[in-house]
């Protein structure tokens, strides 16, 4: 295995020289970097990380502890992560903390004793404080689509209000007037805002929102199944089910199948956290997209702002309406 002196010697430069060019030091001249770099790609020299970690006191990797791997939309939010960070110089470990806060902090202790340069967390609910003793710590945070309210720290996420407004006025103008919604944990912000949402676009149409249409979930399948099982057994049942995530929308479907009965044409169905999937449904199923790559990479940039110790506010991207089949609309219609 090359050396840091095979290369030096191998490109007619000094060590020090070839230490500068591997740390982007802006006072090589380009004609000797090129040709320092040449020789690390002919001898295949890889740095010592570790060795460099110590020497800088950096270690250019980011940890992000999301809250379900399975998640369609965490493992693309992930996989953004990854690429930006990656094209940045950093490298990523993350951590899955399957929407449970205890799993949630094992995660972040265990990144911040690897001596991680930042953390990226899209927290589970608001009662760990461990989250607060992290952001006190000292160590670069970002929260990413979740938050937590008290932690001083930025946030990158997606605003769905508009979005929300955008699908309750498509569902009334389709003749819809009983809207019920499978709601995420009241613990996250995501799950409650999208709630408050909800129950402010029916109210500027409106439309009631009765305590027997509103069900708690989990941003899980199961707890979608169970919520709709609810809602369909009521002595009047909604005309739409608006489930608050994804995978609550995909359990809302079983359950509505295995009765027997269509969508749309026994009950409507839409979804928060758009997916490839739901287009090769049947039918194909009305959702809000959120710009997840880009949620991803804005969080990244974020974070490595603060590693670097530039300013970095918040940042919040707007999500948008997609129809499709689910809620009844005409033959043709396009997104």
């Amino acid at each position: 295995m090359a050396s840091i002196k095979d290369v030096a010697h191998h490109a007619g430069v000094s060590v020090a020289t070839v230490s500068r060019v591997l740390n982007d030091h802006p006072s090589v001249r380009a004609d000797t970097r090129d040709r320092v770099l040449t020789a690390v790609a002919e001898l295949g020299y890889r740095p010592n990380a570790v060795a460099r970690s110590l020497r800088t006191d950096q270690t250019r990797t980011l940890g992000l502890v999301i809250s379900d791997v399975l998640n369609p939309f965490f493992t693309e939010l992930a996989r953004s992560v990854e690429d930006e960070a990656r094209a940045l110089g950093y490298s990523v470990v993350i951590g899955n903390a399957d929407e449970r806060p205890d799993l949630q902090d094992h995660h972040v202790r265990t990144l911040m004793d690897r001596r991680i340069d930042g953390l990226l967390v899209s927290p589970t609910d608001g009662g760990s404080p461990l989250m607060l003793d992290a952001a006190r710590s000292g160590i670069p945070m970002v929260f990413v689509d979740r938050w937590i309210k008290g932690v001083d720290v930025p946030v990158v996420r997606t605003d769905g209000t508009d979005a929300v407004r955008d699908l309750v006025a498509h569902l009334h103008a389709l003749g819809h007037r009983r809207l019920a919604i499978v709601a995420g944990p009241a613990a996250t912000t995501t799950g409650r805002e999208r709630v408050e949402a909800f129950r402010s676009a029916l109210r500027e149409f409106g439309l009631p929102l009765p305590a027997d249409f509103i069900g708690q979930g989990d941003f899980q399948a199961a707890s979608g199944r169970q919520v709709t099982a609810r809602f369909l057994d009521l002595p009047e049942p909604p005309d739409v089910i608006f489930a608050a995530d994804n995978l609550m929308a995909l359990g809302a479907m079983d359950e509505i199948r295995a009765r027997g009965l269509r969508v749309p044409g026994d009950v409507a169905l839409a979804a928060f956290d758009d997916i490839p999937w739901f287009v090769h449904t049947d039918p194909p199923i009305t959702a809000i997209a959120q710009p997840t790559g880009e949620l991803g990479r804005a969080a990244v940039r974020a974070l490595i702002d603060r590693v670097e110790g530039r300013t970095t506010d918040s940042v919040i991207l707007s999500a948008r309406l997609v129809t499709r089949r689910s809620c009844g609309e005409p033959e043709g219609s396009k997104p």
